[in-house]
């Protein structure tokens, strides 16, 4: 099943961040064993105005993929609003990450300027996704000022910490009638699978992949754990018991003295 976000479709579950890659090459071959369709991007580090600067697009070919600039640095909503129309600027991007930090230690993010950075961007006609903690009543008020998704972070920035609270996840995924996209904290696959299994639409991630000792096998290793933890969330686990319940039925069985 497709996953739907705005007025775009996309068959992979899994968005890929394009920074701190040892080189373009490793870079290239990540994203391309991830078979993600989504490349998020720092608007402030990219050098979009200038082709004859280095950019993340220099081994990538564009028309593969779509893009997700995010506004990354940005510390109050005006500034996230002034990045984002930088992006639009470049021709490429109508659809943005909302991304504000209140804490420079934490890097979490400012969830009063995120509301106010988000329902500007609405009103400017872009599709929005915000970036915000697991605040399950904050994910409320952005979907209902019309977020197309919603990004709860599973734990802080590049910590490769994993989901630290999935109840609150689990909430807002519920309550959530637009797509929720776990992005921030993720460090391996098995974290990715979780955050599936727990009935997130996708996974947004970059150091876990662009910082493993292999990016490329990780790419791929992110790719299936995705696509694993999505089929497992669909197929509907087995509830947890207290004791042992024999897995080979009993009735039938001639016993013999």
């Amino acid at each position: 099943m497709m996953l739907n976000i705005g007025q775009y479709q996309f068959e992979s579950r899994l968005f890929l961040g394009t920074g701190k890659y040892p080189d373009y090459d490793i870079q290239k071959q990540a994203v391309e064993k991830s078979q993600t369709e989504v490349l998020t991007f720092s608007v402030r580090r990219m050098n979009i105005f200038d082709p004859s600067l280095p950019n993340f697009l220099e081994k990538i070919d564009p028309k593969k993929y779509r893009f997700l600039p995010n506004t990354a640095g940005a510390k109050n909503a005006e500034e996230a609003v002034r990045i984002a129309g930088l992006a639009a600027a470049s021709g490429r991007c109508d659809m943005i990450k909302v991304e504000v930090i209140g804490c420079d230690r934490t890097l979490l993010p400012d969830p009063v300027e995120t509301l106010k950075a988000t329902e500007e961007l609405l009103k400017q006609g872009f599709t929005v996704l915000p970036y915000t903690s697991d605040d399950v009543v904050l994910a409320r008020k952005l979907e209902e000022a019309g977020a197309h998704a919603i990004m709860p972070g599973a734990s802080p920035i590049g910590s490769g910490q994993g989901v630290i609270n999935p109840l609150n996840l689990s909430f807002i995924i519920e309550q959530s009638n637009v797509p929720v996209l776990v992005d921030a904290g993720i460090g391996s696959p098995a974290d990715a699978a979780y955050a599936m299994e727990l009935g997130a639409d996708g996974v947004l991630l970059n150091t876990a992949v662009s910082g493993a000792e292999d990016p490329v096998k990780m790419a791929e290793a992110m790719k299936l754990a995705v696509h694993a933890g999505r089929f497992g969330y669909e197929a509907g686990r087995i509830p947890k018991k207290d004791y042992a319940v024999a897995s080979s039925p009993e009735e039938g069985i001639s016993v013999r003295d």
